[in-house]
């Protein structure tokens, strides 16, 4: 474990932490494997009820899945950030040879393909204190890296907003490499007032039809529930339905990889017993047509993963489903809830009106020489615009 205080550039001897060295402030940074039942579990999870945003992502009960599937080596690792002996802030990351396809060595923050919010978590208050602290870190540890690579990092979060203060005070390089709006949900009207708002008086009329249309084949229900209770069977149903249509064809479903099959598998329990699942589903006949997963991070939420029965798509089950996903905007603890939707999504922004900017992240590491060669790259680099004066 390296252990690096904050705002020092010199190379930090490789040694377990002392006792000590859990009361001061800083930065250390081990293998996530060995954590995940340790006393950090315990100070991490209090750390996720007091950040300075939600995301799921990197919460103990989601990122612990995702390491178990998709980095059964260990070569990630968790960076921690003390202060007083307090854990303040935790972002999982990894080290690199290649960007995009280029020779060129970098220090990442971690997400895996399922993974669509890359904020660490930071308690409130801590924000300058941590970006300062990471950054010098990262260009200590890693000696031949240009960059600092940080990916789906919200723009309008206050932690963005701390980030760009931090490098503007230091006079750090840095870039957005890519910008990407996605759909959101945010507004103060009801449920029923929102989709009257959103969806044209036409087109609420066609979703009527077709919701009768389907009463009419048999017994149609839809439920949302928020508990444990078979949580296993759902995940499965769930997988069964997604694998069964286009994606499953494509080989591009979370059935068609053991791992990723694993990883829904298990975060869907860890999320239940952590009080942070909502699944939501449409059934015919007891039989599931549209299926929705979201986490409850308040006061945000996270709409992970959905899927429909195709041979039921002319009576759009799952914009139908959707409709009673706006349920979200009469949940008193929830304010806001991200699609983790791709741009321009044809079915989810027919209903959800709001957008949330996603910005791809690059900061300069090391000193003038290594400075260089990142402003060089930039310069290079299609699409990329340099992020303050520099």
């Amino acid at each position: 474990m390296a252990t690096i205080p904050l705002r020092r550039n010199d190379d930090a001897a490789l040694v377990e932490p002392a006792p000590e060295a859990l009361r001061a402030n800083g930065i250390q940074s081990v293998s996530w494997i060995g954590q995940l039942s340790s006393r950090l579990k315990v100070e991490w999870q209090i750390l996720a009820d007091t950040t300075a945003e939600p995301n799921p992502f990197c919460e103990d009960w989601l990122l612990g899945p995702a390491l178990e599937a998709f980095d059964p080596a260990g070569s990630v690792k968790l960076v921690t950030f003390r202060k007083n002996g307090q854990l303040c802030g935790l972002l999982p990351v990894c080290q690199s040879t290649s960007y995009y396809g280029y020779p060129i060595p970098h220090v990442r923050g971690w997400l895996h393909d399922n993974a669509f919010c890359g904020l660490p978590l930071v308690e409130k208050g801590c924000e300058h204190d941590f970006w300062s602290a990471l950054i010098n870190w990262a260009s200590s540890e890693f000696k031949t890296a240009l960059t600092l690579h940080l990916a789906h990092i919200p723009e309008e979060s206050d932690l963005y907003c701390a980030l760009c203060e931090v490098l503007s005070n230091s006079s750090t390089p840095a870039s957005i490499v890519s910008r990407d709006d996605r759909a959101m949900l945010r507004s103060s009207l009801s449920a029923s007032d929102y989709f009257e708002a959103s969806m044209s008086g036409k087109k609420r009329k066609e979703l009527r039809r077709q919701e009768r249309r389907l009463g009419e084949m048999g017994e149609l229900s839809f439920e949302r529930l928020t508990d444990q209770a078979d949580v296993g069977e759902w995940a499965d149903a769930f997988l069964s339905l997604e694998a069964a249509g286009w994606k499953g064809e494509e080989s591009s479903a979370l059935a068609s990889e053991t791992a990723t099959a694993a990883f829904f598998r298990n975060s869907l329990t860890s999320a239940a017993n952590a009080g942070k699942l909502e699944r939501l589903s449409m059934t015919l006949n007891g039989k599931p047509i549209a299926m929705l997963v979201t986490f409850l991070t308040s006061p945000g939420a996270f709409s992970f993963k959905t899927a429909f029965d195709e041979r039921f798509a002319r009576f759009s089950p799952g914009v139908l489903l959707q409709k009673h996903n706006l349920g979200l905007l009469d949940n008193c603890t929830i304010a806001w809830a991200d699609s983790c939707a791709a741009s321009d999504h044809p079915m989810i922004e027919r209903i959800w009106r709001e957008k949330r900017t996603m910005l791809r992240i690059n900061v300069a590491l090391g000193g003038p020489i290594r400075r260089l060669a990142f402003k060089q790259m930039t310069k290079r680099e299609s699409g990329a615009q340099p992020l303050g004066d520099w």
